[in-house]
């Protein structure tokens, strides 16, 4: 629905906000400056406040809720293009952005307008102020977003749940399937400790009848899923096991993202719909009706002139074509490969891609930029231990940087690049440390060879934000 259409909708409060509604770039900066006002409690008290004054806007929309540490936005993109292939419109809550606020709320492939996106935080920030609440981003964005799925009458959204361990305010939806990518140690601060209580706040997102899927491979991590599951009436469905048939060399990259996705979309279209899908020649999901007897020669005929298409056929066809989430730029000289990676497990997945990308094309050249946003002791170590394995192996440099969080990510003030450095350096790995993107970027283009040379890009949304905006580009 364009934003013409959602104007019309929303009611427009121009008292609340004393006679004037907040354009877009004042939206940006409110959204900017309200991350984390609220305890965990008091933002999920205030989302229930709030879904209740617009309308119980959380129960007006089915919902399929993506949670985990790695693999989320990937998950959620590739299950919502399988179920568009159903038929079905479908919307998607990312999380986080890398450049605008925008990239977070996408319909039918196509992001939101600054003008719809306006009008939807007017009208959240509006009523939160009318029944004086102290409201934080968190809120704000998820609220816009059931009201933007609401307006446009999306068949299923899909919410990539950025931090179920800090704020769950995605409770007060009844989802009727939540998948878990991958529960990843290195994440959390403590982690002996964490591991079980951040799998119980995903799964406080379960409601009685919800499906639960993961495609974590820890046994133990999938067996105390499974006991919650049972605990809260839910329908706990086989881990994922396999990978999905993507081309070279994404199904090792993200196989088992895409294998989730098959699975979340599987689900939904046969169990989770109130009326089931046609089980039609269109349909790559839905359950076959069972045939009596044998088709007849019209049928056999009919059958081979319009062959039905599968989900092998489906997924060659299909690319990850996500900004910022192993995006490789082949065209610029040298190459540009874009990761936001920003956790060990992430980490080694990209240096896999990177080997794999040597396989295929033999690099003359490798420079890769890290950028972290906050690092603890624990990831720290293995950073270097994945860093030493990966360069056994390949030759190549690091170049480490500076950069400052986005509005909203987790940052470390007290973490030294250039301490990062000299660590990388005492592994005998060649290790330089930059002042900023720019002296980086420069720094990792004069080392390699400017046709068949790779310059990797990672560490963490912040860093490939830095790599848009040196290149001038503001909207992804």
């Amino acid at each position: 629905m364009k934003s013409t259409n959602i104007q019309k909708q929303l009611v427009q409060k121009d008292s609340l906000l004393g006679g004037k509604q907040k354009n877009y770039s004042e939206i940006v900066e409110f959204l900017d400056a309200h991350w984390n006002v609220n305890t965990k409690e008091k933002s999920l008290a205030t989302a229930k406040q709030l879904d209740k004054a617009l309308g119980n806007i959380s129960q007006t929309t089915n919902i399929i809720a993506v949670a985990g540490s790695n693999g989320k936005s990937l998950t959620a993109h590739f299950a919502s293009r399988l179920l568009a292939a159903e038929g079905l419109s479908v919307g998607i809550l990312y999380a986080p952005h890398i450049l605008t606020y925008n990239e977070r709320f996408v319909i039918k492939d196509e992001m939101i307008s600054n003008k719809a996106f306006t009008d939807l935080a007017n009208e959240v920030i509006s009523t939160a102020e009318e029944l004086k609440l102290d409201i934080d981003t968190d809120v704000i964005l998820t609220m816009m977003s059931l009201l933007h799925f609401k307006l446009n009458k999306v068949d299923v959204a899909i919410i990539e749940v950025a931090n179920a361990f800090v704020n769950n305010i995605m409770t007060i939806c009844n989802p009727k399937l939540v998948a878990i990518t991958r529960v990843s140690d290195p994440d959390l601060d403590q982690v002996v400790l964490q591991v079980k209580d951040f799998i119980e706040y995903i799964m406080n997102l379960a409601k009685e009848k919800t499906f639960i899927v993961s495609a974590d491979q820890n046994k133990s991590n999938l067996q105390y899923m499974q006991e919650l599951a049972k605990q809260k009436g839910a329908v706990w469905v086989m881990p994922i096991r396999k990978l999905a048939s993507l081309s070279y060399p994404f199904e090792q990259l993200h196989g088992r993202c895409a294998g989730l996705a098959e699975r979340i979309a599987y689900l939904y279209v046969n169990e989770c719909l109130d009326n089931a899908m046609d089980s039609s020649d269109t349909s790559i999901l839905a359950k076959q009706k069972v045939q009596r007897g044998r088709p007849t020669l019209e049928a056999k005929r009919m059958a081979e002139l319009n062959p039905k298409k599968t989900v092998d056929q489906f997924w060659k066809d299909t690319v990850n074509d996500m900004p910022g989430r192993f995006q490789l730029l082949d065209k610029d000289k040298p190459t540009i490969l874009l990761d936001n990676a920003s956790n060990v497990d992430a980490l080694k997945n990209i240096l896999l891609g990177v080997r794999l990308l040597h396989y295929q094309r033999p690099l003359k050249g490798l420079s890769i930029i890290l950028g972290f946003t906050t690092v603890s002791e624990l990831e720290l170590e293995e950073i270097l231990r994945v860093l030493r394995y990966f360069f056994k192996k390949t030759s190549g440099q690091v170049i480490v940087c500076p950069v400052e969080a986005l509005p909203g990510h987790k940052y470390d003030a007290s973490f030294n690049h250039e301490t990062l450095t000299n660590n990388i350096k005492s592994m005998k790995i060649k290790a330089r440390a930059a002042q900023n993107f720019k002296e980086a970027f420069q720094l990792a283009q004069s080392s390699v060879d400017e046709k068949y040379g790779l310059v990797l890009i990672t560490g963490s949304s912040s860093i490939v934000a830095e790599y848009w905006k040196f290149k001038g580009i503001k909207k992804i």
